[in-house]
């Protein structure tokens, strides 16, 4: 019951785009941490569409799923490149498949420590606007409830993208992600110069930002520009990984 309870919370939660503080970078962040939550995934990722059409990283939960996301685009292989091109889903791809299926992105996912790789088109009556990444680090497979469940996650966050665009006549789609790609590229910056300061690794530091902006009531992008800027909070050179 409790876990019926969290999940009719979450998809309120994701439906909720007509809020006047929703953010996308924010939005995007949280939809991949909720996958964590509710599927048997130990990482998930975000691509979407830019203003030209191709895909890019929008959001991760951790810093190595960031990391093979960046090498699927680079290599132009892996499970979100695929799932995006066909808009169909792609489950349970293992090791052994994964280096038959996409040998210049098998390697690097191995060495991330994920055993297997799925991934869920973000999708709304056959337009693909990007794709919904998943990985495991013991080689198992998604249920079926799981695939339902987190491709249902994908339709209502995409549906609610696509409703921001049409009941904001003047502010485009296109326009937001560009805006949340802004973000994302203040936030890459920002991790690396926390970790520097901090003498901590990227992934901790971007760990240290998000639970900082948990804490206060920011969003990512305001803590980002803030290190950016150089005004460090001093929470987050000294306070241990939340």
């Amino acid at each position: 019951m409790e876990d019926a309870r969290r999940m009719a919370e979450v998809f309120v939660e994701l439906a909720d785009t007509l809020a006047d503080a929703f953010v996308v970078a924010d939005f995007l962040e949280n939809l991949t941490h909720r996958c964590v939550e509710l599927l048997t995934a130990d990482a998930a990722g975000l691509m979407l569409t830019d203003q030209r059409g191709s895909l890019t990283v929008m959001a991760s939960t951790v810093e190595r799923a960031r990391a093979v996301q960046v090498l699927e685009l680079r290599v132009q292989e892996g499970p979100c490149v695929e799932c995006f091109s066909t808009g169909l889903p792609v489950t349970n791809v293992d090791a052994d498949e994964a280096r038959q299926r996409w040998p210049r992105l098998a390697p690097a996912v191995t060495e991330a420590g994920f055993a297997a790789s799925h991934a869920l088109p973000m999708r709304l009556r056959g337009r693909v606007i990007g794709a919904l990444n998943l990985f495991t680090d013991a080689e198992m497979h998604l249920s079926d409830v799981d695939v339902a469940v987190g491709q249902a996650m994908a339709d209502v966050a995409t549906i609610g993208l696509l409703h921001q665009r049409n009941t904001h006549e003047q502010t485009t789609l296109s326009g937001q992600l560009q805006t949340a790609l802004h973000s994302r590229v203040v936030v890459e910056q920002a991790k690396g110069a926390l970790a520097a300061r901090a003498d901590v690794s990227v992934g901790e530091a971007f760990d240290r930002m998000r639970a900082y902006a948990r804490r206060n009531n920011l969003t990512l992008a305001e803590v980002a520009s803030a290190v950016v800027d150089g005004a460090t909070p001093r929470d987050l050179l000294l306070a241990a990984r939340s």
